[in-house]
């Protein structure tokens, strides 16, 4: 029984890691605001996340928290792939030449396991 509980308690941790979904958002831009309707993007702890992102116009964009950065161009797609570690609530701001039009844009929620 000892053995059965000791197996169980290494394969745990690994069998939490292949249940781990992957994410894929797809998110639109124009006039700099999300037409997708998604301003937040849900996804639990440990999620491997894909925003992926086309927009009408060059464009930066930086999601706090994580510190990714991407920079999207007309007609093309950029992607921001990462493992959703720190829970919480982050802010996707819109970057721009001048400092004071940083605009957010949408957040992303991370929820615990």
């Amino acid at each position: 029984m000892r053995l059965l509980l000791a197996v169980l308690a290494l394969a745990l941790p690994l069998a939490s890691a292949a249940i781990a979904a992957e994410r894929v958002f797809d998110l639109t831009i124009a006039h700099r605001k999300l037409t997708s309707g998604q301003e937040t993007i849900r996804v639990q702890q440990g999620d491997d996340v894909v925003l992926r992102w086309h927009s009408d116009r060059p464009i930066l964009l930086h999601l706090h928290g994580y510190e990714i950065e991407a920079r999207i161009a007309p007609g093309a797609v950029a992607e921001m792939h990462f493992e959703a570690r720190a829970t919480g609530r982050f802010p996707i701001h819109v970057h721009s030449r001048q400092a004071q039009s940083e605009a957010v844009l949408g957040y992303l929620e991370v929820y615990p396991e």
